[in-house]
């Protein structure tokens, strides 16, 4: 499940896969369901996830400022409010186009 072609646009991400299909994924959504420690939590050995304090989204939550490919497994979205710790598997994006 790799994709073709990645391209950014102002509020989306399109992704062709190699499968033929095509995503649109709102950045905001993206943003919003952001995998890393700080976002979505950390679970211990008896299934507990402990999450750090929500912090309100600024006016530039949900703007990239550059795609980072991860390996030949995933991206890494630089927000352009600094955050930057999340890494979105090809499986976990498909996921989120379910979502939308």
């Amino acid at each position: 499940m790799q994709p073709l072609d990645i391209t950014p646009f102002d509020r989306e991400l399109a992704i062709r896969w190699a499968d033929g299909d095509e995503s649109f994924i709102p950045l905001e959504t993206i943003r919003r369901f952001c995998p890393c420690a700080t976002c979505a939590g950390e679970q211990d050995i008896l299934g507990n996830v402990y999450r750090a304090p929500s912090r309100p989204y600024a006016d530039n939550s949900f703007s990239l400022a550059r795609l980072d490919r991860v390996g030949g497994y995933g991206l890494q979205p630089v927000w352009a409010d600094g955050h930057a710790t999340g890494i979105f598997t090809w499986e976990y994006l498909r996921r989120l186009t379910s979502a939308t």
